[in-house]
């Protein structure tokens, strides 16, 4: 198993973590009721995705 030979800074460690930050949830309008909805999921309003209902 591969050791490491030098100590990683804190700087390194923290440039290579950079990209796991929290990111800001993303919200669409839902094109039948104009209410929020997340992108690729049907609305929870009514139950319509891409002009379709696909639930009850």
């Amino acid at each position: 198993m591969g050791v490491p030979k030098k100590h990683k800074t804190r700087s390194g460690r923290d440039q290579r973590r950079s990209h796991l930050a929290l990111k800001k949830t993303s919200f669409a309008k839902c094109k039948n009721c104009g209410g929020p909805t997340m992108p690729h999921l049907p609305c929870k309003n009514c139950g319509y995705l891409n002009g379709r209902k696909v639930t009850k």
